[in-house]
């Protein structure tokens, strides 16, 4: 498999080479040397990296991420990589997540509630708290039901979004992005079966939403179906082939499946769109 020079590295991930260089020493990553001795990355510490980089973009702090992944490789069984789980970063919260469960690596607790409270407090909507027959018979049209479902995500409300999505395509079911935004939150909340079902109905219904097809492709993944995540993604390219993620997803899928010359080609094209500013 191609290794990755610290220069490469920093390029992907926009992180500084010294702090890719701390966290190598610090063995939270794990290059290799060459006889030169240069560090050289392997695609999983490139994925690890990226999700860091996301956590810095969040405003989570960089001694926070460090002892956050300090503390996730202690929990982790023996031999198991930190490229092997999820790390999300919920609110003011970091969140793992791996096939089989979700955690805050700190506190140790279980968790399946993906709160965005606190991150949306400041802009979110004061909405009175309604029952779903009172959500229906506020908002009249699937329309009205789908923009409260929005407002109600916003403010961190989950249980009472879900019923107004579902309430949403009750009244109309071809309301694709109610639809899109229901398997999301099934998804946030480990519900990953439900979350395809949700995702393969609006490609049926619009076969050119990359969003459901990128959505699917990752449900796909998280039940370890990568033959069928690695079609999903390129069924998402064929259709908007900006989409940087995608790319980045289907490059690890073809690398771990031993493709490295279509990982190399999904990934260099990831590289390019991420310094135009791609999806």
């Amino acid at each position: 498999m191609r290794e990755y020079s610290t220069r490469e590295v920093k390029d992907l991930t926009e992180l500084p080479e010294a702090l890719i260089r701390r966290w190598a020493r610090a063995r939270l990553i794990t290059p290799n040397k060459d006889l030169q001795g240069r560090w050289r990355y392997s695609f999983q510490d490139l994925a690890l990296l990226r999700t860091a980089g996301k956590l810095l973009k969040a405003h989570i702090s960089l001694n926070r991420i460090t002892r956050t992944l300090r503390t996730i490789r202690k929990q982790l069984p023996s031999g198991r990589p930190l490229s092997a789980v999820r790390i999300l970063v919920t609110g003011s919260n970091v969140v793992v997540r791996d096939r089989l469960a979700s955690w805050e690596p700190v506190s140790r607790q279980g968790t399946l509630d993906f709160d965005v409270q606190k991150l949306s407090q400041p802009v979110a909507p004061h909405i009175p708290r309604r029952s779903r027959a009172e959500l229906e018979k506020a908002a009249p049209s699937a329309e009205g039901l789908y923009q409260t479902a929005l407002d109600l995500e916003l403010a961190g409300r989950g249980a009472e979004a879900r019923d107004a999505y579902e309430a949403a395509l009750a009244r109309n079911p071809e309301l694709v992005s109610a639809r899109i935004n229901l398997g999301r939150l099934m998804h946030a909340e480990n519900r990953v079966t439900e979350a395809e079902v949700l995702y393969r109905a609006p490609l049926a219904q619009d076969p050119r939403s990359a969003l459901a097809a990128f959505n699917l492709a990752v449900a796909l993944e998280d039940q370890g179906a990568a033959a069928a995540a690695i079609e999903a993604y390129e069924k998402a390219l064929a259709i908007d082939g900006n989409y940087a993620d995608a790319h980045f997803n289907l490059s690890r899928l073809l690398e771990a499946k031993g493709d490295a010359r279509g990982a190399l080609r999904h990934l260099n094209t990831f590289r390019r769109l991420l310094r135009q500013g791609g999806t």
